[in-house]
C-alpha cells in the first residue's frame, strides 16, 4: 500500500489505498519510514497519494487499537525532516489528522485546488504528535495553528496558501512538484544537503 518509484535522483512515494481514503495503518507508516530513510542517494523526494484524497489520517480500526498514539507518526515526520533531499508533499486531495505530520515536515507543499487540511485532535481527544505544533506554528503562525489544533478548523487549500501552510496550488501537484525539484535533481546530493542545512527547518 506504499508504492515507491525511483527515476534517477528522484524518489516518488505514493500512498496507495484509495478505497480507504489512504488511511494509514502501522505497516503503512513503517513502509513510509523505510521509503524515506532508504533514499540515501535521492536529491528529491515527492510524497503523494492515489485517488482523490491524500490521506484521511489513521485507519479507524487501527486508531482504536492504539495507532493514534503510536510513536511511528513522530518517527515518520522525523525521517522526512532529517532527509538530506528536497522533500515535497504533492497533495492530490485532502490531508487529515496524523497524516499532517509528514507534510508539515516536508520542505515544500503543493496541493490541488479545493483540498482541505485539518487535524481534529481536540474533538477526538488525542494530543498531536510532539513536533507537529511547532512545525505548524513556524509555517502558519501560532494563532492559525490554534485555529487548526484547538478550534478544529478545516482549512481550504486556498486559505492554506495565504497562510503559508502551502506553497503552491496545481491541478497536477506531482508535475508541479517535479518542476520545483528540477534544480535539486541537477545538483549533487552534497550540494542539496548543504543548502538545506543552511535553512531553518521549522523545529523551533
Amino acid at each position: 500500500m506504499i508504492d515507491v518509484t525511483d527515476t534517477g535522483a528522484l524518489r516518488r512515494i505514493t500512498l496507495n489505498r484509495p478505497d480507504k481514503a489512504n488511511a494509514l495503518t502501522a505497516p503503512m507508516l513503517e513502509g513510509l519510514i523505510e521509503a524515506v530513510t532508504s533514499a540515501a542517494e535521492a536529491r528529491a523526494l515527492i510524497l503523494t497519494g492515489a485517488g482523490k484524497v491524500f490521506s484521511a489520517g489513521a485507519d479507524l480500526e487501527a486508531a482504536r487499537a492504539g495507532l493514534a498514539t503510536s510513536p511511528l507518526w513522530e518517527e515518520l515526520s522525523g525521517a522526512v525532516a532529517q532527509s538530506r533531499a528536497l522533500t515535497i508533499a504533492a497533495l492530490n486531495g485532502t490531508c487529515a489528522g496524523g497524516a499532517m505530520g509528514m507534510i508539515l515536515a516536508c520542505d515544500l507543499r503543493v496541493a490541488v485546488p479545493g483540498a482541505k487540511l485539518f487535524y481534529p485532535v481536540m474533538r477526538l481527544g488525542f494530543l498531536p504528535q510532539p513536533s507537529d505544533p511547532t512545525r505548524l506554528s513556524a509555517l502558519a503562525g501560532p494563532s492559525r495553528a490554534r485555529m487548526i489544533l484547538m478550534a478544529g478548523q478545516k482549512v481550504t487549500a486556498e486559505t492554506a496558501l495565504g497562510w503559508g501552510l502551502l506553497d503552491a496550488l496545481a491541478d497536477d501537484p506531482v508535475a508541479e512538484a517535479e518542476r520545483l525539484a528540477a534544480d535539486a535533481l541537477g545538483a549533487t546530493a552534497a550540494h542539496v544537503a548543504g543548502i538545506k542545512a543552511l535553512l531553518p527547518n521549522g523545529d523551533g
